[in-house]
């Protein structure tokens, strides 16, 4: 399902920066969405989660651990605004990114896909044990605890709204393209 928030004339259209942003919570399948959107484009995707890792030498969980998060923050909202001004693909924030407030002023006004999804679906897909530092105890209700603090703020920037739960990843791509207007409906 596909929630439409854009202006009869989005003033998106032939801006710079990416043609697609994703974001949403931990195991909404952003990253696999990005790049089955940017092959379905025939663009280029980026993933901000792997901007900082390529930055700073380091997996994420490393950085919480050795600098804590607020060294992580930093060097993500960096990743971010550098991938707003300079790529021109389809690009994946981390589930945290709009928390920052510079972040969220970046991303007014650009095509922004909130993938949203629900507890069972995100922990089926991702494992809520496989590096991800703000769900290491209890990640069921951390995430809940993350959604509620977090679904204001990606509804709020998301141009469009898709439910991931019961899609495929491509059906999700598809979705997103379409909604976007990147592609024809049914193309």
């Amino acid at each position: 399902m596909v929630t439409d928030s854009r202006p009869s004339d989005p003033a998106w259209r032939g801006a710079s920066g990416p043609i697609a942003v994703l974001i949403g919570p931990p195991g909404a399948g952003k990253s696999t969405t990005a790049r089955l959107l940017a092959d379905l484009l025939g663009v280029e995707a980026d993933d901000t989660d792997d901007m900082v890792e390529q930055r700073t030498g380091r997996d994420i969980p490393t950085l919480f651990v050795q600098e804590g998060e607020a060294f992580f923050r930093a060097v993500e909202r960096d990743c971010v605004a550098e991938a707003l001004s300079t790529r021109s693909g389809v690009l994946a924030l981390g589930g945290g990114a709009v928390l920052d407030p510079a972040t969220q002023a970046e991303l007014a006004g650009r095509p922004t896909a909130f993938l949203d999804v629900q507890l069972r679906d995100a922990a089926r897909r991702s494992g809520f044990d496989r590096g991800r530092p703000l769900m290491s105890l209890n990640p069921r209700g951390q995430w809940l605890q993350l959604m509620a603090a977090r679904r204001p703020i990606y509804e709020r920037l998301a141009t469009i709204r898709v439910d991931t739960g019961s899609a495929t990843p491509q059906q999700v791509a598809q979705l997103v393209a379409e909604a976007l207007g990147l592609v024809a409906a049914d193309e």
